[in-house]
């Protein structure tokens, strides 16, 4: 395999234009201002493959990392034929993040989420400690996977209604270890455990949103699809439970438009929520550049309602600088809802005509796909991305042995902080 060598970039302030180097794990700006996300400029501006490297590092170029760990897939994009022809899309492209061995889909967590991992773990060394991330199932799955391949010490918070996402194909290093809020919590419960962890000496964040490597990483995708398309696509579907990826793929048609040889136009962000959880929906149908109040009690029951647990963030990055709201506002596009039984009609379309299982937030942007062609919000003559975040994970689970990761320790919605943090510290004694 030939020799890695770690991309070179800077960081940059999106609220005053700062740019400074990444002495370690930066995750704003160092100067006093109003909160912002920083965004990485890489060194060369326009990308080259890197298919020696394989995996997510093909796209090394532009993935703020020092070092390639093993075991990584990578977004596969090709031109549909069952499902364009049943929508009348002459131009539609699956990038498809997941299981598919026959099309080379290799993420056997069965998700994107993936994408973010092999990016944020190659960013770091495991010397500074214990990294902590929260999730509602799909990241904590992958992130658990890459650190127990590469022995990085992780912490992950999770839900413990989600608990059944944290399936594996082997036993997992010691180094990984999970706590769960109990049930009738939600993802926004396991943010308060991690951030009670992470005032602990030892432990850090992973950092979000505002963790370069993890939108880089998820923006693997857009380069996959233009890549492989030669152009940018005129629209780009997804369903969002934070609107990190929305985020990292405005970020990533912004650097193609200045790479020069893809095209100049802004892909029209087509993302959508899992009703009746649709706060992200909400706030954008009023054009509100902040989220709206919404009672714990009653999004705690919306969440209970879905079936894409996955898309349950009531804190996501919509009003930060550079955040959702600013995506939208600038790719231009809309928010669209999908019922459980609309996503499960999609997903079953998809099986029958593209021939793979899908997750339920993919499912559920094949939903908004399929409503926006009967509401004729796309152009069928257009070039449409369609972003399947998750798939393959009952094909997978067919062809494997699956063991289940058992929390640690189950902590109550209104635990003593105090007893939390001693609890955690004592897990890795």
């Amino acid at each position: 395999m030939k020799q890695f060598n770690p991309t070179k970039y800077q960081l940059q302030s999106l609220c005053c234009g700062t740019c400074f180097p990444d002495k370690y794990w930066e995750l704003q700006c160092p100067q006093p201002h109003p909160q912002s996300l920083i965004r990485t400029i890489y060194e060369n501006r326009q990308i080259h493959l890197h298919p020696e490297y394989g995996g997510i590092y093909t796209f090394s170029d532009w993935l703020p990392v020092e070092r390639m760990l093993e075991g990584s897939g990578a977004p596969v994009t090709y031109q549909s034929q069952g499902l364009a022809g049943h929508l009348g899309l002459n131009q539609l492209f699956i990038t498809f993040n997941g299981y598919w061995p026959e099309r080379g889909a290799w993420m056997k967590s069965g998700s994107f989420k993936e994408c973010e991992a092999f990016s944020v773990c190659a960013r770091t060394n495991s010397s500074k400690g214990i990294m902590v991330v929260a999730s509602a199932g799909n990241t904590a799955r992958a992130f658990a996977r890459v650190c127990s391949q590469n022995r990085i010490p992780l912490l992950l918070t999770v839900p413990l209604d989600n608990i059944q996402a944290l399936w594996f194909d082997s036993q997992l290093d010691p180094c990984v270890k999970v706590i769960a809020c109990e049930k009738g919590g939600d993802y926004f419960d396991a943010i308060h455990l991690s951030n009670l962890a992470v005032e602990l000496e030892g432990f850090f964040p992973e950092g979000g949103a505002k963790n370069v490597a993890r939108r880089d990483g998820m923006g693997t995708t857009v380069l996959s699809a233009v890549t492989t398309i030669g152009k940018i696509p005129d629209y780009y579907f997804q369903a969002i439970g934070s609107g990190t990826g929305a985020i990292a793929a405005w970020e990533a048609n912004l650097r193609f438009m200045e790479d020069g040889r893809f095209g100049s136009n802004k892909m029209k962000l087509m993302l959508s929520q899992n009703a009746p959880f649709l706060p992200i929906k909400d706030a954008w149908d009023q054009h509100s550049p902040v989220m709206l109040q919404l009672d714990d009690e009653l999004a705690r029951r919306q969440v209970d309602e879905i079936n894409a647990k996955v898309l349950s963030n009531r804190k996501p990055p919509y009003a930060i600088k550079g955040g959702l709201f600013d995506a939208l506002s600038d790719a231009g596009g809309t928010i669209l809802a999908a019922t459980n039984e609309e996503a499960e009609k999609a997903a079953e379309l998809f099986l029958q005509l593209e021939g793979n299982d899908l997750e339920p937030a993919a499912a559920v942007a094949v939903a908004s796909l399929i409503q926006a062609v009967k509401e004729k919000l796309i152009d069928p003559k257009a070039v449409v991305m369609l972003n399947i975040t998750g798939g393959g994970i009952e094909k997978f689970k067919r062809e494997t042995s699956i063991n289940y990761l058992v929390p640690e320790k189950i902590f109550a919605l209104d635990a003593d902080p105090m007893e939390v943090k001693r609890q955690i510290a004592s897990i890795f004694r």
